[in-house]
């Protein structure tokens, strides 16, 4: 069985451009600017701004200079990302995280969004069956022949034929 040529034509496009991705990837992975760039956008600036490190623009930041030398010198000591972190997390508090860590009282800042979406969700799913159970429940009441009956003495007690509600 011959395979078409140009299905051996794709299948090496295919492995050539999964091959350069992965070598894109990988290059970047390295680098040291990149890594900068990642490791001061997980860390606040500490001066009270309330902008990530390596966004903190306002003028005249005492802050922000100091901490973003630190982070270069702690890549030039090539420490992990994790070392970085938890040097700064002493230094300067668990407040200069950009994210809350995953234990502890911090693993509240993780679950809670998601238990109260579940908690509205789950009450509003409540209230929906309530009011149809509420609907399906007037809709057979409605039906019977004695409210049939009530509702036409009502309709004959009511009719206003002109003449005695002092209307024309």
């Amino acid at each position: 069985m011959r395979i078409p040529l140009s299905l051996k034509y794709w299948k090496k496009a295919l492995q050539a451009g999964t091959l350069a991705v992965v070598v894109c990837f990988s290059m970047g992975a390295s680098d040291a600017g990149a890594r900068y760039d990642h490791l001061n956008h997980q860390l606040m600036c500490s001066c009270g701004c309330g902008q990530v490190l390596g966004e903190c623009n306002h003028v005249g930041c005492p802050d922000s200079p100091v901490q973003l030398a630190e982070l270069r010198t702690a890549i030039n000591a090539s420490l992990t990302d994790k070392q970085i972190l938890d040097s700064f997390a002493a230094k300067y508090g668990a407040t200069v995280l950009a994210a809350p860590t995953m234990q502890g009282f911090n693993l509240v800042a993780w679950i809670a969004p998601f238990a109260v979406f579940a908690a509205a969700m789950f009450g509003t799913i409540l209230l929906v069956r309530h009011w149809s159970v509420g609907k399906k429940e007037a809709e057979q009441t409605a039906s019977t022949p004695e409210m049939d009956e009530l509702r036409k003495q009502i309709r004959r007690e009511t009719d206003n034929d002109g003449d005695e509600g002092g209307r024309q």
